[in-house]
């Protein structure tokens, strides 16, 4: 692991890799090595993950070997007696910790998608030690010196612009993880460290273990009317499968909102779904995490003051394209007042429909609350738009959206093809791997597609890489998407929903940044931009979901292949901006929560101890607040928050801010077209972080980004957003 995934470790896990060192003991053989496929490159086309060999056994071996021999490199560089070069001790470090880094790529990999009970002990067992290592390097003195020494006559080193910013961002990111600091400063951010990635660690498995703990139990079929016999039988089998036969089981995503309250007819189930969610992290027992919050927050404050900040958020933002809290909280807080009432416009809609229905069967009406909001607000699509949600799914066939729309997609605007291999081992079933060929005909990367949820992969959807993009080493990158569809009973087949859809079409978004690296040095390969830039390719990537020719390639029925009709797709595009209120509202909760929290000062601290009664103020303060539009997260499950989306969950509508200009301007040159494509990945896609994220905009657009064309596209350019 080179110094640069050090420090990706530690923001991603709210650690910093044990000032302690590890010598390979006798132990550790020489046959023992030959016989772990982590030390050395796998032998396996673009060095793809030997996964057919990895045993959860091998994995604390490499770990403890890989420190050592990384702390031997890094201690080699320090302690160099020639005079401090770019070549001696930066590339140096960027080919420092090879094991290291196969090993973890793999593991936090794979704790992400398919984890278990070894793989979480490892998890605990080495967060501390992962802290520490990652210490050892960002806080050595004589290493820091001589980065120190190359950043103060950067100008006279004759370095091409690459190279010139890997010296700026290596000396900036070593002092701000504290090479600048006391002995007795950095002892206290040691200690600092350790605690967060220890609490961190606990805090994602209790939400894991929770969201998987909490599914509900349906004794009698008629309570799930409203759903497909496909939904009723999937939740058959997830009941047979914890041995309760004869019942239904509805599983929980880690989202507030979960997917079955649009369908379900029976109102108090749904009420006791939506509370079961909205409960999970705060209501005591083993996986509660409001003390594990208070504690987190208090100690990212106290980090904060140590590195001379006023708060986390103003130490976390100084490397994003945002720069400031007071830039995030000036642009949230001009879309929250427009969000929130195109909410309550929703709302009143929604209320209608309601009191119009409970009339109409001679009953008394009732109250919106959370857990009726998709299920009325499907109805009201269907009486506004002549069309709902179920009418679309036979359209969306899994395998045909991947193949012949995001694939399609993508060989329309970059000229990619590609083919699907099954002779390279998966770490589960549910994966496919495709090759990944360029215009020229030349491998570009391999794709590893993993779409399905079950209970040892988190929730959410997401990209990583396994191998990354390199001109020091000439790797190529395998990267894979992950999302969480419902996987339906076996032989029957895997129909989406238009989101599910689009967060496809999103996550190769991802997928094409990562792919698309053209860099020299590994520390800017792919997506290893700033947090509030990397969404926005992915976002782009979404517009190609509805373009006619791309939906006409792929929206085809299951059963017959006839296409979509043309007055249905027409009905989607219309009903684009419906519920957006609620969507914004939803999201902003979350994102304005994330920087109340992390806005915290040191004066402010102990962080409270009644997490439930902080988020609420906080909501109310912001004008976010709105009963029947809880939060996308609350607190005690807001994963992103606890580990690299810390003071970072603005960053959606942020990239969004960006992907809206983009989209505007691939429409007004165009469209989908080979040229506008090669523009966008010359420009853009393929320089990761080795240019600043803004110039990359601006180079790629020909000028600033404006907030207009978001408004447009969310349906906020009226009420409150035209003031």
């Amino acid at each position: 692991m080179n110094t640069r995934l050090a420090l990706a470790l530690a923001a991603t896990l709210g650690l910093a890799l044990p000032a302690y060192s590890l010598t390979a003991n006798a132990a550790t053989t020489q046959s023992a090595q030959q016989a772990n496929p982590f030390f050395a490159e796998s032998p396996l086309p673009l060095h793809y993950p030997q996964f057919d060999k990895i045993k959860d056994a091998d994995f604390a071996p490499a770990f403890d070997a890989g420190m050592a021999q990384q702390l031997q490199e890094v201690e080699a560089i320090a302690n160099n007696p020639a005079a401090p070069t770019f070549e001696n001790t930066l590339i140096a470090l960027e080919n420092s910790g090879a094991v290291l880094d196969r090993a973890t790529t793999v593991f936090f990999s794979l704790i992400g998608a398919d984890t278990n009970d070894a793989r979480k002990k490892l998890q605990g067992d080495y967060s501390a030690k992962f802290a520490a290592h990652s210490d050892a390097i960002n806080l050595n003195g004589k290493l820091f010196a001589r980065i120190e020494t190359l950043y103060n006559n950067r100008a006279k080193l004759g370095l091409d612009a690459e190279s010139l910013r890997l010296v700026e961002k290596y000396y900036d990111n070593f002092v701000r993880a504290g090479a600048k600091l006391g002995d007795a400063d950095k002892a206290k951010l040691k200690a600092m460290n350790a605690e967060l990635a220890n609490l961190g660690t606990k805090f994602s498995q209790n939400v894991l273990a929770e969201v998987n703990a909490s599914f509900i139990v349906v004794d009698d079929v008629k309570q799930l009317d409203g759903l497909s016999a496909e939904q009723i039988a999937a939740a058959a089998e997830a009941a047979k499968a914890r041995k309760l036969d004869g019942k239904y089981v509805i599983a929980l995503l880690n989202t507030t909102g979960q997917p079955p309250l649009t369908n379900l007819a029976n109102r108090e189930l749904r009420q006791k779904i939506y509370e079961a969610s909205i409960s999970r992290g705060s209501k005591g027992g083993e996986y509660d995490n409001t003390a594990l919050v208070s504690r987190i927050m208090t100690l990212r404050a106290e980090k904060a003051a140590l590195m001379g900040f006023p708060n986390f958020a103003s130490y976390s933002l100084g490397n994003q394209t945002a720069k400031t809290p007071e830039a995030v909280n000036a642009m949230l807080g001009q879309l929250a007042p427009a969000a929130v009432t195109n909410a309550k416009r929703e709302a009143a809609d929604l209320q209608a429909m309601i009191d119009s229905e409970q009339k109409a069967a001679g009953k008394p009406s009732f109250e919106l609350q959370p857990w009726d909001w998709a299920f009325y607000s499907e109805k009201v699509r269907q009486a506004k738009y002549n069309f709902d949600e179920s009418q679309l799914k036979p359209y969306f066939e899994l395998k045909n959206v991947l193949e012949n729309g995001v694939f399609f997609a993508a060989g329309k605007e970059f000229g990619l093809s590609f083919k699907q291999r099954t002779d390279l081992p998966v770490y589960h079933d549910d994966v496919t791997v495709y090759d990944v060929f360029d215009a020229d005909g030349s491998q570009l990367a391999i794709f590893i597609f993993d779409p399905y949820a079950r209970e040892s992969k988190r929730g959410g959807a997401w990209m990583n890489a396994y191998v990354s993009q390199s001109g020091l080493t000439g790797d190529k990158p395998v990267v894979a998407n992950h999302l969480n569809i419902p996987k339906p009973p076996a032989g029957k087949p895997t129909l989406l929903t238009w989101d599910e859809v689009t967060t496809t079409f999103h996550e190769f978004g991802h997928a094409l940044h990562g792919m698309f690296s053209d860099v020299k040095y590994p520390y800017f390969a792919g997506t290893a931009v700033p947090r509030d830039f990397v969404e926005f390719p992915s976002q782009v990537n979404e517009m190609w979901s509805d373009e006619p020719t791309i939906l006409a390639n792929y929206a085809k029925h299951y059963q017959n292949g006839s296409a979509m009709p043309q007055a249905l797709l027409d009905k989607v595009i219309a009903a684009s901006k419906f519920n957006q209120g609620f969507a914004t509202t939803e999201y902003l909760g979350a994102a304005m929560l994330d920087q109340n929290w992390h806005q915290i000062g040191v004066g402010q601290i102990p962080a409270p101890k009644d997490v439930m009664k902080f988020e609420h103020e906080a909501l109310v303060k912001d004008g976010i607040y709105y009963a029947p539009v809880p939060p996308r997260y609350k607190t005690p499950y807001f994963s992103h928050i606890m580990g690299g989306y810390s003071a970072g969950y603005y960053a959606y509508i942020w990239s969004e801010v960006l992907d809206a200009n983009t989209q505007k301007w691939f429409r007004e040159n165009g469209g989908l077209s080979r040229a506008n494509g090669d523009h966008f990945r010359k420009t853009l896609l393929s320089k990761g972080g080795s240019v600043d994220a803004m110039e990359l905009f601006r180079n790629f657009a020909g000028h600033e980004p404006q907030i207009e064309p978001l408004l447009e596209k969310r349906g906020l350019t009226t009420g409150a957003a035209a003031k």
